[in-house]
């Protein structure tokens, strides 16, 4: 690739993500929906109980921390533990980062970033709301995480990694900041068809997780390539509901999904006869 075409790209992507700052930020600020082509434009109440959210998930929160962005539920895949350390990748107000720190407890701790400032603000504020000490927010770019080398069990996200100008950067740095034996447990938008150019040059449909969904076979393919084994990407029974809600149509070419998978070696976990219990 040549020094012009490298630019250019460093161009789109910032594009791209600024076009998403913008757009989140907005909600952030508002509290409300995100209209057409958004992820979880339904009221919010409505989109937790769609994506698998029970009322106890939904009344646990603080109020204003679920603005019904997502497109699963993260926090019921990862099986979490008490004393783990868990990453929220785009946290967003906060709504699965409260559910996962009742999982991990007060000996765990919960880590949520975003790359919008007013989302940060939003969240801080929520976790005050309810003195959530176990639970803090930082601002950052999921391509450049502000995490330590090998410290989270856990990675957690819903609806963000689609919106992501450079995905096989998210996952390399997901890889360096998991513990060996650590897991991804992810709710996100992959592509199953042919995108029609018409929304890819949307801006309302990339800041809605529609345009910028990759194939399951590439995003396959990013997490190996980054170093990940047990990879697994299965579309959600749901998600033609829960696609369709967003923009009517667009559910042929794209799906709501889980994506697993782990950084080889220990877990820490013990497993042996007589070990546990």
């Amino acid at each position: 690739m040549n020094e012009e075409s490298m630019t250019d790209d460093r161009a789109r992507a910032d594009s791209t993500r600024e076009i998403v700052r913008d757009h989140y930020g907005k909600i952030a600020r508002t509290g409300g929906g995100c209209g057409p082509g958004c992820c979880g434009p339904q009221p919010a109440d409505l989109q937790a109980a769609l994506l698998g959210y029970s009322a106890d998930d939904a009344a646990a929160a603080p109020d204003g921390a679920n603005l019904g962005l997502g497109c699963g539920n993260p926090t019921a895949l990862a099986a979490m533990r008490p004393g783990e350390t868990v990453l929220d990748l785009g946290s967003g107000a906060g709504f699965d980062c409260f559910l996962a720190a009742r999982q991990v407890g007060p000996t765990g701790r919960v880590i949520g970033v975003d790359m919008t400032p007013d989302m940060i603000a939003r969240a801080r504020d929520n976790a005050r709301k309810v003195a959530a000490d176990n639970v803090e927010f930082r601002l950052g770019e999921i391509e450049r995480l502000p995490v330590a080398d090998a410290s989270v069990d856990v990675i957690l996200s819903n609806c963000v990694i689609n919106l992501s100008p450079d995905k096989a950067a998210v996952f390399r740095e997901a890889f360096r900041v998991l513990k060996p034996g650590g897991r991804l447990a992810i709710s996100d938008v992959v592509a199953t068809g042919p995108i029609p150019a018409e929304l890819q040059d949307q801006a309302a449909a990339l800041a809605g997780c529609i345009a910028g969904a990759a194939p399951i076979d590439d995003v396959r393919a990013m997490l190996r390539e980054a170093g990940f084994t047990d990879v697994a990407v299965t579309v959600a029974p749901q998600s033609a509901e829960v696609v369709g809600s967003w923009l009517p149509g667009i559910d042929a070419f794209v799906a709501s999904a889980t994506i697993e998978a782990r950084r080889p070696g220990a877990s820490g976990a013990c497993c042996a006869p007589g070990c546990c219990g």
